[in-house]
């Protein structure tokens, strides 16, 4: 499944402002069944854009526009191709919870263990858990996974508006309502108290002909744990789904913290309103750059030249 992915979002300012500085994290992924075909970012006012890859294997793009301007336009585009999910089993067996060790986990599992700014336990979490049943895990670590996800799932509303973007996750537990971004933490929190390696995972969704919870037209946000005998598997707790062919990882990290889709700051003294749109269609495969290299019209064959004649034929060539 080949999917078109268009990501648009727009600062406008009360007043002109000097200077904005940017950091992008929207390009997809690729690794396993998740493959990049297309990307391309542009911005209005233009800005030169410059990429590195960061400590967790995310795409970063960053840029510093030093024009004077009252709205700054940023529109990325994207062609994913997903090929089919893992065929993960029911259950693992009960040895598992002793795969949890050093020779089976590396740093880049004992980085999602610890708490982390938006996912760490704290009384209300403790609370909810104890209420949920979810103070021990059951069974093994996939079948507790999944329990987590159906767990959020019963216990919160979907509803924007409640929370903020850096709300911590005591704002939805008591409220009983959130977002994808709120799920996503709180999961997080839970499977790191149970000692399975856990991560945020930033990106899109598509929605159409599906009956899910988070919004068709915004970012999302899921979780993927480690289990040693699978690797990292993806848990939705908005939808109470496993992460599949319709799940387009952007980036991962610890939590939102790690990886919002932008961050920046600017100079001047004005107001700043934000507005996304995103935009995730089915697609028809991209067309092959070797596509538009037939041979039309063969070449005739050339006339026998002298040494010094083919010596300046090849020099005007490489001029």
């Amino acid at each position: 499944m080949f999917y078109s992915i268009r990501h648009v979002t727009r600062f406008r300012y009360s007043a002109p402002v000097r200077e904005t500085v940017m950091e992008l994290r929207m390009q997809p992924r690729s690794e396993g069944p998740q493959t990049l075909r297309s990307f391309q970012i542009v911005t209005n006012p233009r800005a030169q854009l410059y990429a590195y890859t960061d400590h967790l294997g995310n795409a970063v793009y960053h840029f510093n526009l030093l024009r004077e301007h009252e709205e700054l336009r940023i529109e990325a585009q994207a062609v994913v191709e997903l090929g089919a999910a893992p065929s993960w089993p029911e259950r693992l067996d009960g040895l598992e919870w002793g795969r949890y060790n050093n020779y089976n986990l590396r740093d880049e599992q004992f980085d999602m263990l610890g708490p982390s700014k938006f996912a760490r336990l704290s009384p209300e979490l403790v609370l909810f858990m104890k209420i949920a049943e979810l103070e021990k895990p059951d069974g093994d670590p996939l079948t507790a996974m999944k329990k987590l996800t159906r767990a959020i799932y019963d216990s919160f509303d979907y509803q924007s508006g409640i929370t903020e973007v850096h709300s911590p996750i005591e704002h939805a537990l008591r409220e009983r309502r959130g977002v994808c971004q709120d799920f996503a933490h709180i999961m997080l929190a839970i499977a790191r108290a149970w000692g399975v390696p856990a991560r945020y995972v930033s990106g899109y969704m598509y929605h159409r002909g599906n009956r899910d919870r988070s919004q068709a037209d915004a970012t999302h946000a899921w979780v993927e744990a480690y289990l040693p005998s699978l690797g990292w598997v993806g848990f939705d707790p908005t939808n109470n789904i496993l992460a599949a062919e319709r799940h387009v990882r952007a980036a991962v990290g610890r939590d939102y913290a790690d990886v919002p889709p932008t961050r920046g700051t600017f100079k001047g003294v004005a107001e700043s309103e934000l507005s996304i749109s995103v935009g995730i269609e089915p697609t028809q495969a991209p067309v092959r750059h070797e596509d538009f290299l037939k041979v039309a019209r063969p070449m005739e064959s050339p006339p026998v030249l002298s040494m010094t004649e083919r010596l300046y034929h090849h020099q005007q060539q490489q001029q």
